[in-house]
Parts: structure tokens; C-alpha cells; sequence
């Protein structure tokens, strides 16, 4: 999960496969009405996210910076690429969209091309340009693997790493060709309301035995977020910057982080309840924060108001210069 706090260029999908820095881990799910952050493929220890660098020179391969967190276990140099790749249109018919890594590959289940593109670049929908209507609304379902032999490195890649093999995996099969521009966009600043930061301190060392479960039905610890159908987000031991990318998805604008805050927290912000599957995030616009109420469900409140009250957190309106990946060409892959 990119970490918005500081508004910088993204990493491009092409070059950019010698990544070392640790960036937490994490797969998306969104099964039914439920959305879960989950911090890892496996292991659910969440780490602190950096500033991406700046993108590569045209045909010039990304620097290599320095870790600035180093752990026992380095992400490898080398990236492998999936051996095979399945791409089918979802017939199912479901609401339920799910993405994620696991230890050998990579799937993604009645899920949109955009919503994977804003995966793999690590952007909200408002900094994508060009995308044609059919990335929005044709649902996907994908299952890649790598081999047998890279295995075992695919479970030390960063999620940076991860990332990259989603985006050779587009420019192979969707044909997707983008370029990076800087845009002065709206935003949100997150920052802390008059009366203080309601946010709980997590707990060094909290396993959360009793707290959310992941997709395979165990204890998640550490780095989850989840939202479920009755509009409640639970987040256990996670990062301001996993708040700011929900916000980000939610009010279909970027959220910059201004809190200042630095720790690791537990909440919950209960929110309307949703009647239908979960929303892509809408167009954006110059509205002032809260100009979307009235489209909230009259039986819970706003997520502005939601922030405010129960977070102690406010989101105010501004502008500020965004990256911009422009899809220059990108096609609907044959079925295999």
C-alpha cells in the first residue's frame, strides 16, 4: 500500500525490478460487502511504507536505494515473472471482488482492469487518465503462478516487488502502455479536529487473539483493517497511512496525511450501512469536504461527520500536485 503522506511520483511499470526497500505486505479482499486489509501474504507483520523514488529516464533501469528499515529477511534483487497466467472474463455474477498474493502467485477474482491498475501503481482512481469505459465495467478473473523454482523467492519480494510482476503481467497481456504526468488535483488533507485525535494507541506486541480473522478463517494480529456490510471499520495495529488509502477509496479523491501522527493504532468507525456491493469510488470534483452527505444513507452518518466525531479526524479540501499515469494504449485480453 502506498503511503500518500507525502504526494510523490509513483513507480512506473516499466523498469524499476531492483526494489529493496521493505514496504509492507498485504492482499486485498472484498468478498460480498466485506473489505479486508490484510498487512502480508502470510505473515501479518505490518512495516512502515517510504516515498517511492523518482521514476527512471526513458530506458533506463530504477536506482536501487537504500532500506531504510533492514530486517532479518531482504527482499531479493530479482524479480521472477509469472511461468503461467489464466485471464478470463467473470461470468459469476457475483458483488464479491477479490484481489491477492499468495505464496506463488497472484489472483484476482470478478475484479475491474482499473482497480488492478490502481493496485499496481499504487494510485486512487482520480490519478488515472484515459482509461477506456470497458477497464471500469468488464470484471476479470485472473489466476497467475510462477514456478515451481521461484517459489521460495516470491515469499521475500517487498509488496513494491509484488507490484511489479502485476504490472509485466499487464503490459503482457492487456497490452497496457502508460506515461507518467504531474496535475494539480483536489485533495483531501487528513488532519486532527479541534478537539484532539480519538485514535487508541496499539499495544506493542498485540496478537489481537480475540480480534478479525483473515480469508483462511485465522486470527489476523497486527495490520488489518476490515469492512463489513453493517458500514463498520475495525482496524487493529495499523499505520495513519492505512486510513488514508481506505479514505482515499472511499471519497474517490486522494487523502494526504496531516496528522502528524506516527504511531500504530486501534479503532473503529462505524459508518452507513451499505444495501449493495461496495462502490468504486466516484468521479471527483472541487466540492468542499462533506458535500457528499446528502448522498450518504440518511441511517448512519457521513464519513466526514463519522471522522470528526468518533475519530476525532477532519478532512479538509485542497489542491496539490499528483502524479498522473496516462494509459496510452491497452487491450482486452484473448481468453486462455
Amino acid at each position: 500500500m502506498m503511503d500518500f503522506s507525502t504526494p510523490g511520483p509513483v513507480i512506473p511499470c516499466t523498469g524499476a525490478r531492483r526494489l529493496s526497500r521493505i514496504l509492507r505486505q498485504r492482499c486485498i479482499q472484498v468478498s460480498g460487502l466485506m473489505l479486508a486489509f490484510l498487512a502480508g501474504a502470510s505473515g501479518l507483520a505490518a512495516a512502515q511504507t517510504s516515498t517511492p523514488p523518482p521514476p527512471p529516464a526513458s530506458g533506463q533501469a530504477a536506482a536501487t536505494p537504500a532500506s531504510p528499515q533492514a530486517t532479518a529477511s531482504t527482499p531479493p534483487d530479482k524479480v521472477p515473472e509469472f511461468a503461467v497466467a489464466s485471464i478470463k472474463p467473470d461470468k459469476s455474477g457475483s458483488m464479491g471482488v477479490r484481489i491477492m498474493f499468495g505464496n506463488d502467485g497472484f489472483s484476482a477474482t470478478n475484479t475491474p482492469l482499473k482497480l488492478i491498475i490502481r493496485e499496481a501503481y499504487g494510485v486512487n482512481d482520480d490519478q488515472i487518465a484515459g482509461a477506456p469505459a470497458w477497464t471500469d465495467s468488464a470484471r476479470f478473473d485472473i489466476d497467475a503462478k510462477v514456478d515451481s523454482a521461484d517459489v521460495a523467492t516470491m515469499k521475500n519480494l517487498s509488496f513494491d516487488q509484488r507490484k511489479q510482476m502485476i504490472c509485466s503481467l499487464l503490459t503482457d497481456r492487456f497490452a497496457l502502455k502508460t506515461h507518467t504526468e504531474t496535475k494539480d488535483l483536489p485533495v483531501y488533507a487528513l488532519v486532527i479536529g479541534k478537539g484532539g485525535s480519538k485514535l487508541q494507541q496499539a499495544k506493542p506486541g498485540d496478537t489481537y487473539p480475540t480480534g478479525l480473522k483473515g480469508p483462511d478463517g485465522q486470527h489476523g494480529g497486527a495490520g488489518m483493517m476490515m469492512f463489513n456490510a453493517n458500514g463498520q471499520l475495525t482496524a487493529q495495529g495499523v499505520p495513519i497511512s492505512n486510513l488514508v488509502r481506505m479514505l482515499s477509496q472511499q471519497t474517490g479523491r486522494t487523502v494526504i496525511d496531516k496528522t502528524g501522527l506516527t504511531g500504530d493504532y486501534d479503532f473503529t468507525l462505524q459508518l452507513p450501512p451499505m444495501k449493495g456491493p461496495i462502490p468504486m469510488p466516484h468521479a471527483t470534483g472541487d466540492a468542499p469536504a462533506g458535500a457528499d452527505d446528502a448522498a450518504d444513507d440518511s441511517s448512519g452518518p457521513s464519513i466526514f461527520t463519522a471522522l470528526q466525531d468518533q475519530l476525532g479526524l477532519k478532512l479538509e479540501s485542497q489542491r496539490a500536485p499528483l502524479p498522473l499515469i496516462v494509459i496510452d494504449h491497452v487491450e482486452q485480453p484473448s481468453e486462455n
